[in-house]
């Protein structure tokens, strides 16, 4: 990985191949030349001596953590890699004391629906339903009182695009309530407020082109004091192994701060449990994460980093107008249509009157669009990289419709 370097536009454009068509990205987006050639060297490494290949996977995920923390405008020991958006927002429900309540938009994904769910059935904070499209300030401090402690909500929503105003939403809450955020659908396609994120999740696989099986778990050294261990296991401890050294068993890039433990091993040569967090968010890992899952992460946010979130953001807007615009002409109902387009992520949803989403979803998957049918709309999420021949293929594609 290239760590702040800068590269052109065109260098950007280049590192990608998706076919001109695909505007799915809110459900997956096709990886970069460089993460496959990072995907392709772990499995190289990983054929040979396991020892070189965990020496250099825990140099790599140091430097994927410190590129995590330029995105999230984060300190390094704030970032910790999980495997999933759901994973890390189990972390983040697990972590949360008992009683209270937490405001959950009805509308949100299901991943950052069910974790708060579980938890609640288990003594955590009861869940305390919003019904709105959009989650705005008004609407959050309608809702508050002493037994809210935290609102969860997506940076970005995955039907209507709508891009939640963080920064007002953490004002309304204040200090003493947090806000969660999942931002996968939003991290790495348009500028986000991360800072007002006191715990942020996001996957790799959409927006920052990664692939799966890793995850961004950011949490602000503002809140980790007022968290319970939740999910953190053996990865997340201080010296879990016992007393052999000062580092013994750490995952890479942790470091102990407690005092070393010289009173002996115990007669199993283990450590005597529970040990003591580690800190930063590291401590709400339960076992180290796949290696290299996190070096294609990182691969992926040096690409962002190297151009530019508003730089991305900007072309993802353009591409979307336009596209939407061409819905419009052909006669479609855009959802939330009076959304500006500094409130809207890289995601547009639409149908037509009197036809079934799913006929308009094969329409255009002839003309050569992939896309997803959800919920009665066509969803269109490109990218920075789509050309225009894709709003080309939706004209036509709806064009088709309409002559049926």
């Amino acid at each position: 990985m290239n760590l702040n370097v800068q590269i052109s536009w065109d260098s950007y454009l280049a590192q990608f191949g998706e076919p001109p068509g695909y505007v799915d990205f809110a459900r997956v987006g096709p990886t970069s030349h460089e993460v496959a050639m990072m995907v392709i060297e772990t499995a190289r490494l990983s054929r040979g001596d396991s020892s070189v290949a965990l020496t250099w996977f825990e140099g790599v995920t140091a430097d994927a953590r410190s590129s995590a923390a330029r995105l999230l405008r984060a300190e390094e020991h704030e970032v910790a890699f999980v495997s999933s958006t759901s994973h890390g927002l189990f972390a983040a429900a697990a972590a949360l004391p008992a009683g209270g309540a937490i405001l959950v938009p009805r509308g949100e994904f299901p991943a950052n629906v069910y974790p708060w769910l579980r938890l609640a059935e288990r003594g955590g904070p009861q869940v305390r339903w919003i019904d709105s499209l959009r989650v705005t300030p008004e609407i959050i401090a309608e809702h508050l009182d002493d037994s809210v402690g935290a609102l969860t909500v997506s940076a970005v929503d995955a039907l209507t695009g709508y891009r939640a105003p963080l920064g007002a939403l953490k004002e309304v809450l204040g200090p003493d309530r947090l806000l969660i955020v999942d931002a996968i659908q939003g991290l790495g396609a348009v500028p986000l407020e991360v800072e007002a994120a006191d715990i942020l999740v996001c996957g790799g696989q959409k927006w920052l082109r990664a692939g799966w099986g890793a995850a961004l778990l950011l949490i602000r050294d503002r809140v980790a004091g007022r968290l319970l261990p939740g999910l953190g296991g053996w990865s997340g401890v201080e010296n879990p192994f016992g007393t052999g050294g000062a580092q013994d068993g750490l995952p890479p890039g942790a470091e102990s701060h407690s005092p070393r433990d010289t009173s002996g091993p115990s007669p199993l040569g283990t450590a005597d449990h529970p040990r003591p967090p580690l800190p930063g968010a590291i401590a709400h890992t339960f076992t180290n994460p796949d290696f290299p899952a996190v070096a294609a992460l990182g691969t992926a946010i040096d690409l962002v980093l190297g151009v530019g979130t508003t730089a991305i953001g900007d072309q993802i807007t353009e591409t979307l107008g336009v596209m939407l615009d061409t819905a419009r002409s052909a006669g479609a109902q855009v959802l939330l249509d009076d959304l500006p387009a500094t409130e809207r992520g890289g995601i547009g949803s639409f149908r037509l009157p009197g036809r079934d989403p799913l006929e308009v979803q094969r329409a255009l998957s002839d003309a050569g669009l992939v896309t997803t049918a959800r919920n009665g709309w066509v969803r269109l999420s490109p990218h920075a990289t789509t050309p225009n021949e894709a709003a080309q293929r939706l004209a036509f594609g709806l064009r088709t419709v309409g002559e049926s």
